[in-house]
């Protein structure tokens, strides 16, 4: 209200109304009214053999979801809200998931970092800088990246050849819970040997379909007012239904430490899985936070680690595979 209609009592006071919020759409509504990408089942045929494969060989599996999830405004999409990340702890986890004898399902966001790739794509450095022509047109890689190279493609190889990665994209937040549901039931049927590491950020708003626009948003329109729908916490049917014999792990970003922890806990309560990392936006590449509903640990790496190109990483995945080992024997014992 203005400054004489607060010293004028017998002046009528304006009051604001704020638009009230749209109640949160549950799960299942939202998988039962809103149709599925195309593709979504072939990509699961895709998850089916290779865990029908790795099943055989009684070998462990992990899902790794990595990057953001886009909230198209137009269903001829010319604009979208994007979510932050680069997908960096997702592809760095999957090489490390390997090394200690997982096999992976990588779920990425198109064209965000991938395993092995990620090593070049990107780098400071044009991937072509690290090639060279020779005086017969040869073409060859420079002698100091070679052996870096050669390591990484080593490796690649080998994880191709063995079968232990398999990649699928997602770009749209509906792509991504899809596919999630798609994967985490039929990941689901090799029980305590499954793991889920959900590091995708995940768009938390969108534009349903029958909200969306056909075509561009015109900017002849003025200014542009945008209503966005809770996307639903699918944690909850995940951890509950789709993969409750699995071991799932999920990732809370902030920027504010004080809150880390407390959210941290609160997701735990909620949802009743086993492990959350915590991670605060400026030093998520030097300390993550193990968070259980018992206790928490911190895994840290010193500046000189952090300067010899250590990735911390290779302490995350060592630490979930031990807690992982011990989810294992612990279902073991409470079934006999």
């Amino acid at each position: 209200m203005s400054k004489d209609t607060a010293s004028d009592p017998s002046l009528p006071v304006m009051e604001l109304a704020l638009p009230t919020p749209a109640p949160a759409i549950g799960w299942e509504e939202y998988f039962r009214t809103n149709p599925p990408p195309s593709g979504t089942e072939d990509a699961g045929q895709r998850i089916d053999k290779f865990i029908s494969f790795h099943a055989k060989a009684n070998r462990r599996v992990v899902l790794v979801t990595s990057g953001g999830t886009t909230v198209p405004l137009e269903k001829n999409t010319v604009r979208f809200i994007d979510n932050f990340s680069a997908g960096t702890r997702g592809a760095t986890s999957a090489e490390y998931f390997i090394e200690a004898g997982y096999a992976v399902i990588f779920m990425h966001r198109q064209f965000s970092l991938q395993p092995y790739s990620r090593h070049y794509t990107h780098s400071k450095n044009c991937f072509l800088d690290y090639m060279q022509v020779g005086p017969d047109g040869s073409l060859t890689v420079d002698p100091k990246y070679s052996d870096h190279m050669r390591e990484v493609l080593g490796k690649y190889q080998k994880a191709k050849q063995d079968n232990l990665l398999i990649m699928e994209s997602f770009v749209t937040v509906e792509e991504y819970l899809f596919l999630l549901r798609r994967f985490t039931t039929a990941l689901s049927t090799l029980r305590e040997n499954a793991l889920y590491y959900l590091a995708a950020a995940v768009s938390d708003f969108f534009v349903p379909p029958d909200k969306m626009t056909e075509h561009k948003i015109q900017s002849s329109g003025g200014c542009l007012e945008l209503q966005l729908d809770q996307v639903p916490k699918v944690i909850y049917p995940l951890v509950d239904t789709w993969a409750s014999r699995g071991f799932i792990v999920s990732f809370k970003l902030e920027t504010d430490p004080s809150i880390l922890i407390p959210k941290s806990r609160r997701a735990l309560e909620r949802y009743k899985h086993q492990l959350v990392i915590g991670n605060i936006l400026s030093t998520r590449k030097r300390v993550v936070t193990m968070v259980t509903l018992e206790d928490e640990q911190d895994i840290t790496l010193s500046d000189q680690e952090l300067a010899e190109g250590v990735e911390i990483e290779s302490r995350i995945i060592p630490d979930l595979v031990a807690r992982h080992d011990r989810w294992i024997k612990k279902s073991a014992k409470h079934a006999q």
